[in-house]
């Protein structure tokens, strides 16, 4: 098959350089070969000569001589272990500079049984060179080669069964299927992914041997190493492409994977999922489904939502599993490598909706920096999008990008000003003018015929600015250069066709360039023109006719085929005053020696003078055919179509080399059209195993009775509680052994913290119960139904601990008494304003704390067995000075300092909380409707891997603004976020708050969201930072010293920064770094007074971020810490950052 990232190379070559790079680490020492050529034996060779030749370590094997390879061979059969791997690094040598080193093989394979491990590399990387050439002798260590696939080392293993599936040989093939068998259940990864490779080897030398390996790349594509699935696809793609049914039960799992792969894995894995795509998905395109994406978008990731996530009738929903691929593709386009980049531009080209289509824009702009190469491929792509009209307009805001450069070579020169004339609209139309008369002032001979080619394009096109054109190429005839009138006149023939009476003045102009113009093909145009439009310049026709006549033997074929096409139209407009002159066109051109002008003549002769077939008269005898020849030759002409010449390879697939060269190569296979019916997406559920099967109800059972006892509401809605849970659980079975592990160490955790629940109310909190009382049961309900269903995932021995737990559990909540309130009086927390959350009589005030180093236990309080959450800690606790509402905690968590995170280490609340709110909608825009947001660093209620958002309505207008709400969500990979629920209605000069949660999985990526407001819909962008994606813990000094220790190398990042005036002192550097991260102090008991350290962790994945600031005014010293190395260096940004804009101030 085709090889579809022509950015890289062969499967094979790829292999062969793998091996090298991975066994010859060491040739650094042996790089001699730069002085190897220096020494060339030309002629007779001196005394000296001889004597240099004859030393080994001479580098006279590249001499021209017969015996140029026997200080190699002598070396080679040395017993001397040192000698032999220098030959072997200078062979190797003469291979990668493509030099024949075939004669050597025989001295070469006898080191195959070598036991040094350095020299069987080599030699393993010799013989896959050029085991296919000398298969007689390759086959002598046949087995060595045996031997070497049972070796302890794994690179032995590789490279034995890549040498022996390089060994072209019929009489092997039993023992290289052996081998591939073995190997595919090697335990090293590399192993089974040189197998992968080998299958096509095999393959192609017996295709009878095409079941067995079916059933091998059937093991292998369900391989759980990221090294083996890219080379697994590859050889199914080669072996059988056909065989779909073997990519169902692993399609959702290579898309969860493809992030992780190679990158060459990453291009085959995505040409095949593209082709998979248009196999089993309905086509997004069709039947109104831009309009319905909005919607499906949303439901792909409100998922919890049951009404939500049901298809919409009348209107078309895309698969799930369409929109996981689209999905995990998506982080590739930010891949550094151009092949992976193009592989995701040509799966959403071809199998995404188009208003998708935009998201691949960026990244082929960025290509557009990489190599003249790279630069070629990605142009030609993106003019075939261009030529399409839906999708010109994505390339627009990029318009300048495509200008050329001076040192841009003609062939990219030619492509970007393709490009440019197809984003010619009438709103660009006149930067694009401007900058093609810059183009006609160049050198480059092929620039200026294709800018006036375009120039011509542009006036067909736009009709506004087909005048300006028209003059300014008749200006253009006035030009020096021949070439470029020449090519003027051409465009210039085909727009007149457009408006041909209304430029009789242009065709008067152009008649008198007819002797001086010397490139044949202006001079035809110009004799089309007369000849076509002569009735509109009677006089000048037949006195063009007379200049032409005159050189007619001279004139090359095209035009001799003009002169006597204008005399057969002048004979049938003007008889009297041509028929002397059209005969005699005839004549010369009854013997010419080119036989279509012979033809031609003979044809427009019997057309247009029938009774005098002879020649030689007058010509003035009656025509019988004299109407007909009219209606011929006189015909109205259609006016040429000058459209982009990569409209035609829109039908080929993008990022192949057919699309590329614009035809199709050997091995390409168009893409499959969308099936009309898709097949059910139950094609690609992966059945249960039995025995896990046949356990799962007894795990169920002992939870029965604890779920009976803890319903809040009636049967029907619990039901749909844990239906909802298990979808959830299900749509993450991939991280059920990562999830059981730590929800097994919670639930000892859960059950201190229920009994944290029943403590006593104070009289404070009391206020506010009657406004949260409704939300907080049915926030217990929900996060007891959610351990109770994460707990059946576990494995056997947590079963165990879990029943325990849970029986205690049981046990202590029986006598206490739940209340039943009324599903009427249920309230969003979204919808409640600050006002609304307070009793409206007594502001709570917050109370300044100090900054501690650590968190003492809080005291036990009583148990009271009324109350559902403890405010006591919410209202007392640390806060800043600004004034905002604290969000109400999940039942279980009697205080934000109470919580533990899975690194172990208790998590503090935030010490400082600036007053910095951004704006997402502005109300100039919406004509009053404002949305502002901040991070208040507080817990998020609905999961402690969310960061908090608090998002703030106004509405300045004098209107209400109803149904607010997020319609859809335009999401980075991975990143998850919980919405507020819909606000119905905000009423003139009020304000309301909302908070939102957001996992931004440790990523800085801007978050799309597209408000919807009085059945409106406008695009934000909520931009987060880096330092509000970490929250302090507990640490102590020694525990810091332990993990800065643990946190080194790559893990450790540090600059030096000048201070400004305002920041020599101690509390003013605290306080920035406090304000630009949401981390804590930390006090040194070193007695270093210059020494500041802040402690804290990522909220999404616990991973400890320390910060250092040695300071020594003016200068100081930021060491970052952490195990997430990109998490690390842009926190030294940020707050280099933060110190950059003190000092401008």
């Amino acid at each position: 098959m085709e090889f579809k990232g022509y950015f890289g190379m062969s499967s094979t070559s790829r292999e062969e350089i793998e091996s090298f790079s991975m066994s010859n680490g060491n040739d650094r020492n042996g790089g001699g070969d730069r002085n190897y050529n220096n020494t060339v034996a030309t002629g007779a060779a001196s005394v000296a000569d001889s004597d240099y030749a004859a030393d080994p370590a001479s580098s006279t094997f590249f001499a021209a001589d017969l015996k140029k390879h026997g200080d190699l061979k002598n070396m080679l059969e040395s017993n001397k272990d040192q000698l032999r791997l220098e030959a072997m690094k200078r062979i190797i040598g003469m291979v990668a500079k493509g030099k024949d080193a075939s004669d050597l093989f025989p001295a070469v394979v006898k080191n195959v049984v070598s036991k040094n491990i350095e020299i069987k590399k080599l030699v393993y990387a010799y013989l896959v060179r050029y085991a296919e050439e000398q298969q007689d002798l390759a086959l002598l260590s046949i087995s060595t080669f045996q031997r070497a696939l049972k070796d302890p080392n794994q690179l032995i293993r590789a490279n034995a069964l890549r040498v022996l599936s390089s060994i072209r040989v019929p009489v092997i093939v039993p023992i290289m299927m052996l081998a591939i068998k073995d190997s595919t259940s090697d335990m090293s990864p590399y192993v089974r992914k040189t197998a992968a490779l080998a299958i096509p080897k095999l393959y192609s030398l017996d295709d009878e041997q095409r079941d067995q390996l079916v059933e091998v790349i059937e093991k292998l594509l369900g391989d759980r190493t990221t090294l083996v699935i890219g080379s697994a696809v590859m050889a199914f793609e080669e072996v059988c492409p056909e065989r779909i049914d073997l990519i169902h039960k692993n399609y959702r799992r290579l898309c969860q994977v493809l992030i992780d792969l190679e990158e060459w894995g990453q291009v085959t894995v995505l040409n095949m999922l593209t082709r998979y795509a248009r196999m089993q998905f309905a086509d997004p395109n069709e039947k109104e489904a831009e309009a319905a994406e909005g919607s499906d978008h949303e439901n792909f990731y409100d998922d919890d939502d049951e009404e939500a996530s049901k298809p919409k009738p009348n209107k078309m929903s895309m698969d799930a599993d369409h929109r996981l691929l689209l999905r995990s593709a998506k982080p590739l386009l930010q891949s550094r490598n151009g092949a992976v980049v193009m592989a995701v531009v040509q799966l959403y080209h071809h199998a995404a909706p188009k208003t998708e289509i935009a998201l691949t824009v960026k990244p082929l702009i960025r290509l557009l920096r990489s190599h003249r190469e790279i630069q070629s491929v990605v142009l030609s792509n993106i003019a075939t999008l261009a030529a399409k009209p839906n999708r010109r307009s994505i390339f627009v805001p990029h318009l300048k990008t495509f200008f050329v450069r001076s040192n841009d070579p003609t062939h990219i020169k030619l492509q970007k000003l393709e490009i440019l004339t197809s984003l010619a609209s009438e709103g660009t139309i006149s930067i694009i003018l401007r900058e093609f008369q810059a183009y006609i002032a160049s050198s480059d001979r092929e620039l200026i015929a294709s800018t006036i080619q375009a120039i011509g394009r542009c006036a067909i096109t736009i009709s506004e600015v087909t005048e300006t054109c028209l003059n300014g190429l008749v200006n253009l005839l006035s030009n020096r250069d021949d070439h470029v009138v020449a090519e003027s006149v051409c465009v210039i023939r085909k727009l007149l066709q457009l408006q041909p009476t209304a430029h009789q003045e242009i065709i008067h102009h152009l008649s008198k360039l007819v002797d001086k113009i010397t490139v044949p093909m202006a001079k035809a145009s110009i004799l089309w023109l007369i000849g076509e439009y002569c009735d509109q310049v009677p006089k000048i026709g037949p006195d063009v006719l007379r200049q032409a006549v005159k050189s007619f033997s001279k004139e090359e074929n095209i035009v001799k085929l003009q002169i006597i096409n204008l005399a057969a139209k002048l004979f049938t407009v003007n008889p009297q005053q041509t028929s002397l002159l059209v005969v005699y066109v005839f004549n010369l051109a009854r013997y010419d020696v080119n036989y279509d002008i012979r033809d031609r003549a003979r044809f427009l002769r019997a057309l247009i003078l029938p009774n005098n077939m002879g020649g030689g008269d007058d010509g003035t005898a009656v025509n019988a055919f004299d109407g007909l020849a009219r209606q011929i030759l006189m015909a109205t002409k259609p006016p040429p179509v000058m459209e982009s010449k990569f409209t035609e390879r829109a039908e080929l697939q993008l990022g192949t080399l057919s699309h590329y060269l614009n035809l199709r190569a050997a091995g390409y296979q168009d893409l499959p059209t969308f099936p009309e019916v898709p097949p059910p997406s139950s094609v690609r559920d992966v059945e249960m195993p039995v025995d896990l099967a046949k356990k799962t109800p007894s795990k169920v059972k002992p939870k029965s009775p604890v779920k009976t006892t803890e319903k809040f509401y009636s049967d029907e809605e619990s039901e749909e509680a844990e239906e909802d849970d298990e979808e959830e659980s299900d749509d993450e079975s991939d991280d059920e052994e990562e999830s059981s592990d730590e929800e097994g160490t919670s639930d000892g955790e859960e059950s201190e913290e229920d009994k944290s629940a029943n403590r006593p109310e104070p009289k404070s909190a009391q206020k506010v119960q009657n406004h949260v009382a409704t939300n907080a049961q049915l926030i217990s309900t929900t996060e007891k139904s959610r351990v109770e269903t994460s707990s059946d995932s576990e494995d056997d021995s947590d079963d165990e601990e879990s029943e325990e737990s849970s029986s205690e559990e049981e046990e202590e909540e029986k006598p206490t008494p739940k209340p039943k309130p009324s599903p009427k009086k249920q309230v969003s927390l979204a919808t409640i304003s600050p006002e609304a959350r307070s009793d409206g009589k007594e502001k709570v005030q917050p109370k300044p704390t100090a900054i501690q180093p650590s968190v003492p236990s809080p005291p036990e309080k009583p148990k009271t067995s009324g109350m559902l959450l403890d405010f006591d800690d919410i209202l007392t606790g640390p806060t800043s000075t600004i004034p905002f509402t604290t969000p109400l905690l999940p039942m279980g968590s009697s205080s934000p300092s109470a919580a533990k995170s899975p690194s172990g280490f208790a998590v503090l609340p935030a010490v400082l909380v600036p007053n910095r709110s951004s704006e997402l909608l502005s109300p100039v825009v919406t004509g009053g409707f404002g949305i502002t947001y901040k991070f208040p660093r507080r817990t998020f209620l609905y999961s402690a891997k969310m960061v908090t958002v608090e998002l703030t309505f106004t509405n300045t207008s004098s209107a209400p603004v109803t149904d607010i709400k997020i319609v859809r969500k335009k999401l980075p990979a991975r990143v998850e976020i919980q919405e507020f629920h819909e606000i119905a209605s905000l009423e003139p000069n009020q304000i309301l708050h909302a908070s939102i949660g957001i996992d931004f999985c440790d990523t800085t990526q801007n978050i799309g969201l597209v408000i919807g407001y009085n059945g409106k819909e406008m695009d934000t962008t909520l931009r987060p930072s880096l330092g509000e994606m970490v929250c302090p813990i507990a640490m102590t000094k020694a525990q810091f010293d332990t993990a800065k220790g643990n946190l080194s190398g790559l893990n450790e990042n540090f600059a030096s920064v000048e201070l400004s005036s305002g920041l020599q002192n101690k509390n003013a550097i605290t306080n920035l770094v406090l304000d630009t991260a949401n981390v804590g102090p930390l006090p040194s008991n070193d007695g270093s007074a210059e020494t500041l350290l802040f402690v804290g962790q990522t909220i999404s994945s616990a991973s400890p971020l320390l910060i250092s600031v040695v300071t020594k005014f003016p200068k100081c010293t930021i060491t970052v810490n952490c195990e997430k190395v990109i998490v690390g260096s842009m926190m030294l940004k940020e707050i280099k950052d933060a110190v950059n804009r003190m000092q401008s101030r």
